[in-house]
């Protein structure tokens, strides 16, 4: 019987990263919903917010929030990195009432964890030759997190399981020049 539900649990894992994958445009369903006003959903991020740039995060609008969410988190994260996923932004205990994460900033409050370049920051794509996606996915907790600033995606994952009310994605993509 455990063996059946965690085939059934890897399936629905593997269709749902496929269905991100495949360009569902997640801002038209009515729940939570991530967008950003530097680049639509499965479209190109500007070279502003990558290494090519000045590496800062990108503007991201946060809708719809659950009522009974106590706090919001970030992970940003490219699926298509040579050594595997590379985390580029680790961030907890974003106010449930946040509208916004403004351009090359921390909303007050929030925590930030150790992304794969070993920094407590945004660090933006930096890819090497090829398109790479990078995908912004947002959790409304139901907990406020009490994770250290030593913490990596893998530590703040484990802190989130059971109590994810919902999440949402945006994919961007970026290619170096």
């Amino acid at each position: 019987m455990i063996k059946i539900f965690t085939l059934m649990l890897s399936i629905a894992s593997l269709l749902l990263s496929a269905y991100y994958a495949a360009g569902t445009d997640m801002s038209k369903t009515d729940g939570l919903r991530i967008t950003s006003t530097a680049f639509e959903n499965n479209g190109y991020i500007p070279s502003k917010y990558t290494c090519d740039g000045t590496d800062s995060n990108p503007p991201l609008l946060i809708e719809n929030v659950p009522a009974k969410a106590k706090s919001l988190a970030l992970i940003v994260d490219d699926p298509d990195a040579p050594g595997g996923v590379w985390v580029h932004w680790v961030l907890w205990n974003v106010l449930a009432e946040t509208k916004e994460i403004k351009e090359n900033s921390v909303p007050a409050g929030a925590k930030q964890g150790l992304n794969d370049f070993r920094k407590n920051k945004y660090n933006g794509p930096c890819p090497p030759p090829g398109t790479h996606r990078y995908f912004f996915k947002l959790y409304a907790l139901d907990i406020i997190l009490s994770p250290d600033t030593r913490s990596t995606k893998a530590d703040l994952e484990k802190a989130m399981k059971g109590h994810i009310i919902e999440q949402t994605i945006i994919v961007g993509l970026y290619s170096r020049r």
